[in-house]
């Protein structure tokens, strides 16, 4: 019987394909609106580590000047200062810990023809990569001595590894970093976490960094700051070791803890660890200490920006008005086949036939206007890449289930919107239109 409706629908299709090709159209149009936006939306407010988002955990604690808020005046610093990284990890209480910072410095390539040029850094721990699944081409992560030992190790992205080695296996190779010989010792396969959820002090949407080394290498090669730097008083004192000692956060610090039972245990080491530090006169300001899961920490830091999802209701209302459209389009349509209605009332058709019937034509209309409003989705994501450059690249891409989703949204959006026609002309009487005929 479905076949027999389909074949019905298209035939009813190719009799009126101007008001057709209206319905599809303005199906099309809000489809593609809202798909542009959905898919923005949608990568944005992605999971981008959902194997064990729940078990890793950003650390704040209030460090912060006791007469200002650093932001909100209950919300602590967003980054923790060179004393608690190096305390936090001295006392490693968590299952994996890791404190991280950005920092940046020159490369020397090998290549006499190659110009140096400028690196970003990423500086952590050991536990770095297993803690968020870093995938390795080649070799693999420094281990917990040679942070002890501060060692002058890298692991190299893939993009430096091409461009310093051709993309060959480089472990075992120098490379000249900030004036110093370090061993490769691994090389990244493609890791691009969307949004950059361990670090969202500065682009939530940029690459990762170029170099990854030893985080305790921050005060042996005294590397300069990267991301955001915020003091609420001067250091006392000249130099760069006088700066680390501040109470400036240019810090991020994260753990892994297994279950909810780990998790209150490093809730009370943190409340433990801050009423020690307030009898050395630190910490001024009321306990305030935070353990906020990956999602949490995109919600709080307000990944998804309130344009996008302004954008995102506009959009979805454009395609309630074009619904709108669509449902006076087929008020006229199935008006002018009223004769043809309730001839088949008239030989036995019943009116839930009827109705099936004339669902399954709107359904087909709503398909082929959910593929034209991929294809108007695609020109979308690609006029917003034009306008935002390599931002845009990683949050303008459509992947299956944004298809899935688009076909199910203009099926579901197309049937809805001929619901009300459809019981509407199911409700003629064909008694007078026969008589008139």
């Amino acid at each position: 019987m479905f076949s027999y409706y389909l074949r019905l629908a298209l035939l009813s299709i190719k009799r009126n394909p101007i008001l057709s090709g209206l319905m599809i159209t303005a199906i099309a149009l809000g489809i593609g609106a809202s798909m542009t936006t959905i898919t923005i939306n949608y990568l944005m407010s992605a999971n981008p580590i959902p194997e064990k988002s729940q078990q890793l955990f950003y650390v704040q604690v209030d460090s912060w000047n006791p007469y200002e808020a650093f932001d909100e005046p209950n919300e602590p610093p967003n980054q923790i200062t060179w004393t608690e990284s190096q305390n936090f990890m001295r006392d490693a209480t968590a299952f994996r810990q890791t404190a991280i910072a950005s920092s940046n410095a020159v490369i020397e390539p090998q290549d006499q023809d190659s110009k140096p040029f400028m690196s970003s850094i990423r500086l952590a721990y050991s536990d770095f990569f297993s803690m968020f699944n870093v995938p390795f081409l080649y070799g693999n992560g420094w281990q917990a001595a040679e942070d002890n030992d501060r060692a002058l190790v890298v692991v190299l992205s893939r993009k430096t590894n091409d461009t310093l080695f051709g993309g060959e296996n480089s472990v075992g190779r120098t490379v000249r970093i900030a004036a110093k010989d370090f061993k490769v010792i691994g090389v990244l396969d493609n890791w691009e976490p969307i949004p950059k959820f361990y670090d969202l002090t500065t682009d939530e949407f940029g690459s990762p960094e170029d170099i990854f080394m030893p985080f305790t290498l921050k005060e042996a090669l005294e590397l300069n700051n990267g991301g955001n730097t915020n003091c609420w008083k001067s250091p006392e004192g000249e130099g760069f070791k006088s700066f680390l000692l501040s109470e400036c956060v240019n810090y991020q610090m994260w753990v892994e803890l297994r279950s909810e039972q780990e998790k209150q245990d490093y809730l009370n080491y943190l409340h433990n660890y801050v009423a020690e530090q307030k009898t050395m006169g630190r910490f001024a300001r009321e306990q305030n200490n935070r353990l906020s899961d990956v999602m949490q920490w995109l919600k709080i830091n307000e990944v998804v920006a309130d344009d996008a999802q302004i954008m995102l209701w506009l959009s979805l209302m454009f395609l309630l008005v074009c619904l709108l459209n669509t449902i006076g389009l087929l008020l006229a349509k199935f008006s002018g086949k009223t004769a043809e209605i309730s001839l088949r009332r008239a030989v036995g058709a019943s009116k839930s036939d009827l109705f099936y019937q004339h669902l399954v034509e709107t359904a087909c209309i709503g398909i082929a206007g959910g593929i034209a409003g991929l294809g108007l989705a695609l020109i979308g994501l690609q006029g917003i890449k034009a306008l935002y450059g390599e931002f845009a690249d990683k949050v303008t891409s459509l992947d299956m289930n944004l298809v899935i989703i688009a076909i199910i949204l203009a099926l579901v959006s197309s049937i809805g919107a001929g619901l009300y026609p459809t019981w509407r002309i199911c409700k003629i009487e064909p008694a007078s239109q026969l008589k008139d005929q």
